[in-house]
């Protein structure tokens, strides 16, 4: 599995799923929720609140994910995970690294080979950018090497199915603390 950073618009990567920084009531919101709920266009907020009415009655717990179709979007769905709030009070690194996990295992049964994450709770959420850098990557190469096939060749295809994680960044504060957990 390859996994990079790069500096861009999380709402024009052409990937199976991009990942959704949400808030709980995933009726959209500011930032990275903002722009991809503009961008996939009114389907997602109407299957959202699908969500809400069904599912999710109470709203979407931090570090749980859930998917929608991605309906304008050039990826084929969203998958929407809720950060924790450093300024709620909400520091469990464990709750954060689930938002990656929990994403990854929605990609897998979507029989998704490419996923696109945003820097999830480094914005408005308060994070500490150099910490969820560290600990997404971390959660993604953890999660890969415990489901991955254990064959000797590289090119063989992993158990999961992904091939791709791509860390959409949208500063290059953001893209040189991914860069660094990468090295």
């Amino acid at each position: 599995m390859r996994i990079e950073a790069v500096l861009g618009d999380i709402t024009t990567q052409d990937v199976d799923v991009v990942v959704n920084a949400a808030n709980s009531s995933l009726l959209g919101g500011g930032g990275v929720d903002g722009a991809i709920h503009a961008a996939a266009g009114p389907g997602l907020l109407d299957a959202c609140r699908a969500l809400r009415r069904t599912e999710l009655p109470a709203g979407l717990p931090v570090g749980h994910a859930v998917a929608t179709p991605g309906f304008d979007l050039p990826a084929r769905w969203v998958v929407h995970t809720v950060g924790p709030n450093w300024h709620a009070g909400e520091r469990d690194r464990g709750m954060l690294v689930s938002c990656f996990t929990a994403s990854l295992e929605v990609a897998v049964g979507l029989d998704a080979a490419t996923i696109a994450f945003p820097a999830i709770s480094a914005g408005v959420y308060g994070w500490d950018v150099d910490e969820v850098a560290r600990l997404a990557v971390g959660a993604v190469r953890a999660w890969s090497s415990g489901t991955a096939q254990d064959v000797p060749d590289e090119s063989a295809p992993l158990a999961h199915g992904i091939e791709l994680v791509r860390f959409v960044l949208f500063g290059p504060a953001t893209l040189a603390a991914f860069t660094a957990a990468l090295a």
